[in-house]
């Protein structure tokens, strides 16, 4: 590893202190390092690089923060395979599962180039009106349709490969990847999956018809969901931090993307003893 990257929540203080010290330590190994602009500002005296820049520059990037500022530069990386190490700088996260005290020890064996990645779909996101295409969208994690608070149910027409599923009525949507599994859709009650497996999974949001069940199907599937309403607030978010409103008529198409996320696995732990840690299994 000769140039890394490095991201970090901003205004956090503690990921500013962090950067800082990650930066000498690299420097003294002879790494080149790209400090992701915002952050150089926090920094104070250190030359920044615009962030959609970076990935292409470097050979490994490192986000110190949570679970949201890792999805953040996993969009930024786009359709390279630059690995990303994510830190958590709080309790253990299910994507940024790298903690701070093993941080340097870890990048030890990075910087050697000893280390492994775990490859993580990504899925591309269309929304179309009329025929037009309105919104694209490329997620890790998750979109969701969903409903303001004064809104009533939703109607969504769902058809899986042009195969009619169902009209979910519900308060939103959620098509997940495996990694996202842990996010919005585990609290709207559906289904872990390892994040190796190679499928999808929709689940409905507080249904109206309680049989209606999340539903898992094959990453290669076309997944289009038409939403009917009429003068309701509802919107289409990805990852939780991008999206846009929705207008009935309005269809959303869901595949997998042909670009997936490489995350720099953690030497001293595996997914399972991240699940057990992250959600308290075991406790009394």
């Amino acid at each position: 590893m000769k140039r890394i990257g490095i991201f970090a929540k901003r205004h956090h203080q503690d990921a500013i202190k962090l950067a800082g010290d990650v930066m000498t330590w690299l420097n003294e190994r002879d790494v080149e390092v790209f400090v992701d602009e915002p952050l150089a500002v926090d920094m104070g005296a250190v030359k920044g690089y615009p962030g959609r820049s970076i990935p292409a520059l470097v050979d490994l990037i490192i986000v110190l923060g949570g679970d949201g500022t890792l999805l953040s530069v996993a969009r930024l990386v786009g359709e390279l395979r630059t690995p990303i190490l994510g830190v958590n700088l709080g309790s253990l996260g299910f994507l940024t599962e790298i903690t701070r005290d093993e941080l340097f020890p870890a990048l030890e064996q990075v910087v050697q180039g000893d280390f492994s990645v775990s490859e993580r779909m990504r899925l591309d996101v269309f929304v179309r009106r009329d025929g037009d295409l309105l919104g694209r969208y490329r997620v890790l994690n998750d979109i969701v349709i969903n409903k303001g608070a004064l809104a009533r149910i939703i109607d969504m027409e769902a058809c899986v490969d042009d195969d009619y599923l169902t009209t979910f009525k519900a308060d939103g949507l959620i098509i997940a990847t495996p990694t996202g599994t842990t996010a919005y859709n585990l609290a709207a009650g559906g289904p872990i999956i390892y994040p190796g497996l190679h499928c999808l999974v929709i689940s409905p949001i507080c249904p109206h018809t309680l049989t209606n069940r999340p539903i898992i199907v094959s990453d290669e599937a076309l997944i289009k969901i038409k939403v009917k309403f009429k003068d309701e607030d509802v919107a289409l978010t990805a990852d939780g931090q991008e999206g846009m409103p929705l207008q009935g008529g309005d269809i959303v198409e869901v595949r997998k993307s042909r670009y997936a996320t490489l995350l720099v696995k953690s030497p001293s732990k595996d997914y399972f003893e991240v699940l057990r840690t992250k959600l308290r299994w075991g406790e009394r």
